[in-house]
C-alpha cells in the first residue's frame, strides 16, 4: 500500500504528483486516529503516543513509477508491527529512512538495533516484526522515507535483509547523494513532468541499491545499468560542487572518477545534453540566479561570471545571450529595476 490521491481522503491536498496531508485540518479529537489510518495505508502498525490528545502530524508523499518518497513531521510516538499484522497484510516493501532532525529514533528489527539522530539512515522491511520509538525530546520527529518494493530492489535472494536496522551513515558514497535527493524530491516533483518524474524515481532506486550493495560489499552483483546510473549521479554532484572552478572540464571530471573521457561521454549519452553543455548550462543558471538576487547587486556582472567559472566576460555575455535571449545587463536591470549598465 502507499499514499495516493485516491487513498488520502480527509486532511489531504494534492498538487500534481505530490499529496500533502496535515492533521491540523482534522478536528483535534480525531487527529491521532486519523494519523493511525494514514500510517496504516503505508504499512499496518500499532501506534501509541503520549501526545494523542494534541497530536500533530504532516506528510508529503511523491508517487513515482516504482517507488515512493514520503516526508514526515509528527509528534513523538511508538510503532509496533507484529507477526499477526504481517500475516494479514504484507506489501513486501523495504523502507529506507533518513532522519532530518527533531527527535531521535530507536528502531529494532530482525535482531538489529539502530539508534538514529539527524543525518542518519537505516533500512527496515514490512516482512519482519518491527519496534520503533520516536523519542520525546520536546520536539517533533522529522524524517524522509523511500519506499522500495522488494521486486524493484536489484539485490537477489533477500540480501538486503542483512542490513535491516543497521545504521547507514549518510556522509560518504551513494549515501551522501541519497540524502539530498530524498529531502529535495517533493519540491522538485512539483515542476516535473511524467518523463522527468520517472527519471528522478529511477535515480533514487539506483542510489539506494548502490548504497546497500556497497554496505554488503557486493557492488559487482548490481546490474550494469544500476552501476552506471549511480556513477552518473556522483558525477552530476561533482559538477555541481565544482562549477566555480574554471578548470572543470570533461577531462578533469573523468580523471577524478578514474574513467576515460570516452567512458564519461558514453555515460552521458542517455542524458539530455553532453557533459560540456551540462557544465555551461548550470553555470549560466547560477549566474542568472545571482544577477536577479537583490542581495548581490553590489557584485559586478564580470565578478558574477568569474564566480561561476567564466574566465572571459565576453565569452560569458555571448553564452548568456544565447541561452536567455537577452544580455546579463538587461536581466539584472529588469529584475532589480535598475538602469541598464553594460559590462
Amino acid at each position: 500500500m502507499s499514499i495516493s490521491k485516491e487513498t488520502s481522503g480527509q486532511g489531504a491536498a494534492a498538487a500534481g504528483p505530490v499529496v500533502r496531508m496535515d492533521a491540523g485540518s482534522v478536528p483535534a479529537s480525531d487527529r491521532f486516529g486519523w494519523w493511525a489510518e494514514v500510517v496504516h495505508e503505508i504499512m499496518p502498525v500499532s501506534i501509541r503516543s503520549a501526545h494523542a490528545t494534541r497530536f500533530q502530524g504532516e506528510l508529503a508523499a511523491v508517487g513515482l513509477p516504482h517507488s515512493q518518497v514520503m516526508t514526515f513531521t509528527f509528534s513523538p510516538m511508538t510503532a509496533r508491527r507484529s507477526l499477526v499484522q504481517i500475516r494479514r497484510q504484507d506489501p513486501e516493501d523495504y523502507f529506507l529512512i533518513l532522519v532530518r532532525g527533531g527527535s531521535s529514533i530507536r528502531l529494532e528489527q530482525a535482531g538489529g538495533v539502530a539508534c538514529l539522530g539527524a543525518g542518519d539512515m537505516t533500512l527496515y522491511s514490512s516482512s519482519h516484526p518491527l519496534a520503533c520509538e520516536f523519542h520525546d525530546h520536546g520536539r517533533q520527529c522529522r524524517m524522509t522515507v523511500l519506499r522500495l518494493p522488494r521486486t524493484v530492489l536489484p539485490l537477489a535472494g533477500g540480501r538486503a535483509d542483512r542490513l535491516l536496522a543497521e545504521p547507514l551513515r549518510a556522509g560518504t558514497g551513494s549515501a551522501a547523494l541519497l540524502g539530498p535527493y530524498l529531502t529535495g524530491l517533493p519540491e522538485a516533483a512539483l515542476t516535473s513532468g511524467p518523463a522527468e518524474l520517472a527519471r528522478l524515481g529511477s535515480i533514487g532506486v539506483d542510489l539506494a541499491a548502490s548504497l546497500l550493495a556497497a554496505r554488503l560489499g557486493d557492488q559487482d552483483a548490481l546490474p550494469v545499468e544500476t552501476r552506471k546510473a549511480a556513477l552518473r549521479a556522483r558525477i552530476n554532484a561533482f559538477i555541481d560542487h565544482h562549477l566555480a572552478d574554471p578548470e572543470l572540464r570533461p577531462a578533469a571530471i573523468a580523471a577524478h572518477h578514474h574513467i576515460s573521457v570516452r567512458t564519461l561521454h558514453l555515460l552521458f549519452r542517455s542524458e539530455p545534453e553532453p557533459v560540456a553543455a551540462t557544465i555551461r548550462r548550470r553555470r549560466l543558471e547560477r549566474c542568472h540566479a545571482d544577477l536577479t538576487d537583490p542581495g548581490l547587486r553590489h557584485r559586478t556582472i564580470g565578478e558574477t561570471a568569474a564566480r561561476w567559472g567564466f574566465r572571459h566576460p565576453a565569452d560569458f555575455s555571448r553564452a548568456f545571450r544565447g541561452a536567455y535571449g537577452v544580455s546579463p545587463s538587461d536581466v539584472r536591470a529588469r529584475a532589480l529595476d535598475m538602469p541598464v549598465r553594460r559590462m
